[in-house]
């Protein structure tokens, strides 16, 4: 984006300076709220309004933004929280598998009936009682 910025802005830098310092001759300036009149050179009004109209709309721009910026910094600052709870719980639950596997190995395991002796168990009823 940057490069792309600069390919197109220098052109039209030195389009406006070659047209700013060709034209020499002097403008008088009215400031409408106030009687000041100031007589300067079209080589020193030009460069010095482009510049001004550029720093208003950087500053526009930036004021426009504000919400962005500040629902950016929300979400970095809830990300964060949420980290923490989530590499809490994570430990928590590595502490239950810990848990868990302790207590598989002091218990010792039923063996398990096959498929066909628990269909006799439930078909055939002991006869031992």
């Amino acid at each position: 984006m940057g490069f792309i910025k600069f390919v197109i802005g220098l052109p039209l830098f030195v389009l406006l300076l070659v047209f700013a310092f060709t034209n020499n001759d002097f403008i008088t300036l009215n400031i409408w709220p106030t009687d000041i009149e100031i007589i300067t050179s079209l080589s020193v009004a030009i460069p010095f309004f482009v510049i001004l109209g550029y720093v208003i709309g950087w500053l526009f721009t930036w004021m426009s933004y504000f919400p962005v910026r500040s629902a950016l910094r929300a979400h970095k600052k809830q990300n964060k929280k949420l980290s923490k709870e989530q590499e809490k719980l994570v430990k928590e639950v590595e502490d239950l598998h810990g848990d868990i596997a302790s207590m598989k190995s002091s218990t010792p395991l039923k063996e398990a009936k096959s498929f066909k002796e628990r269909l006799k168990s439930i078909f055939f009823k002991n006869k031992s009682n």
